[in-house]
């Protein structure tokens, strides 16, 4: 996987537009379309102290998600990347979909603050490495100028 070339990418598709949805939905659609062995893409935003469903592709998902619960929420109260190689052992992991088995959230900067995480499934186990997290890592940062 080419994540340098998946963040130049996404800078061209987000370059000049001043639309949050807009970008956070094509950068959605690309890592969709790009990312083998996925069955969920998208991300949550921090809205009244939660995560908030955002723009994603896949089957529909948890709306809500409390700072400190499951995946994202833990990736929030932490201010971490969390890869996960089997969802099943994550203490309270919220299983929005049953067919994942492995997850990787990283949070997403605006401002000095959490903004929301960046959240991809995969319905294989361990589907995440190292090389994928500092690859999303790069596709992070274009998205931090772009929100």
């Amino acid at each position: 996987m080419n994540y340098t070339l998946l963040a130049a990418q996404l800078e061209a598709l987000t370059e000049g537009v001043p639309y949050e949805t807009a970008n956070l939905a094509n950068a959605a659609a690309l890592l969709w379309q790009e990312m083998p062995d996925l069955n969920w893409v998208g991300f949550y935003k921090m809205m009244d102290g939660q995560l908030v469903l955002g723009p994603f592709q896949g089957k529909p998902a948890c709306t809500l998600i409390p700072v400190g619960r499951g995946v994202c929420g833990t990736a929030v109260a932490e201010d971490a990347v969390q890869r996960v190689e089997d969802v099943h052992q994550f203490p309270g992991h919220i299983a929005c979909d049953c067919a994942s088995n492995s997850e990787i959230v990283l949070p997403i900067h605006s401002n000095g603050t959490i903004w929301g995480v960046l959240d991809i499934d995969s319905p294989k186990f361990a589907r995440f490495t190292e090389a994928d997290r500092q690859g999303l890592e790069k596709v992070v940062k274009v998205l931090e100028q772009a929100i």
